[in-house]
């Protein structure tokens, strides 16, 4: 028999520091909101993949709370707390560790249809109701139609985790899209929203005719993906993202925040040039 899964997911150093960042940015987020009176607004925090709400970092062994735990530790506090997970072991760890709370609903399934048919519903510009949600997904399973749907909302800031790592191993490093195995093929199209990323992780050498096609870096990709928030959702703020890195020193991921809020903007700018180079 395989062995199973641990319910607590082992993190590096590097998604260590992604939990600092929205973190400190929940905490300035919920300070401003809670602070505005005329008009008043109910703001929630949101989490897609909020896992067991316990991690196990990988150089200590220890327990480092996850995204739900922080958020909950917030002050002033958010109003309410949507989380999500697929797993339906974590989804009972993490409502085991929150308690009875009548501010806290926790789902488990597909975030993709839970995000749009029961939480952003919840999350309306004209109700004067604001949303930070982190989007931290396994692998690359989140839909493009998320992401469009938050930005055409105004109402819903996002951190997203743009994974490089799974991208080069599952897709880009085949070199061509008909080389790719149909399950990741139709996730990175789900994701990216179309098959236009085709034409951009991929670009013809220079030099002999019939020699595979180059891929792209990681970086070019990352803001080809920051051209498409703005440009194809309509986020109107969307920082440089900032790079996670291992121990090795490659970019394992790059996160990324949207908003339509310029304070929003600035915030954020300060905390990503704060950790911008600490990576490992």
């Amino acid at each position: 028999m395989g062995k199973e899964p641990p319910i607590h997911d082992e993190i590096g150093v590097w998604s260590e520091i992604k939990l600092e960042i929205v973190k400190e940015y929940a905490t300035a987020y919920s300070t401003i909101l809670a602070s505005q009176t005329s008009p008043a607004f109910s703001h929630v925090y949101i989490d897609a993949f909020a896992g067991s709400g316990i991690n196990v970092s990988r150089v200590t062994g220890k327990f480092v709370p996850g995204s739900p735990l922080n958020a909950l530790e917030v002050r002033p506090p958010f109003q309410e707390f949507y989380l999500i997970d697929r797993d339906d072991e974590k989804v009972l760890a993490l409502q085991k560790i929150v308690g009875a709370r009548n501010d806290v609903h926790i789902f488990g399934g597909d975030c993709n249809e839970i995000l749009l048919k029961k939480v952003f519903p919840q999350v309306k510009y004209s109700e004067f109701r604001r949303g930070l949600c982190f989007i931290d997904p396994y692998r690359i399973n989140l839909d493009w139609n998320v992401i469009l749907t938050a930005a055409q909302m105004k109402s819903v800031e996002i951190f997203l985790n743009f994974s490089t790592h799974y991208l080069n191993r599952a897709i880009l490093t085949r070199r061509k899209p008909d080389t790719v195995p149909e399950e990741p093929l139709a996730r990175m199209n789900a994701f990216w929203g179309d098959t236009s990323w085709e034409n951009i992780a991929y670009r013809k050498p220079q030099t002999r005719v019939g020699s595979e096609d180059e891929k792209v870096t990681n970086l070019e990709l990352a803001l080809a993906y920051r051209e498409r928030l703005i440009a194809r959702a309509g986020f109107k703020y969307v920082p440089q993202p900032v790079p996670m890195k291992n121990s090795k020193g490659a970019v394992v991921y790059y996160l990324f925040f949207a908003s339509h809020n310029p304070v929003a903007k600035t915030i954020v700018e300060q905390i990503f040039d704060k950790h911008r180079s600490r990576g490992y």
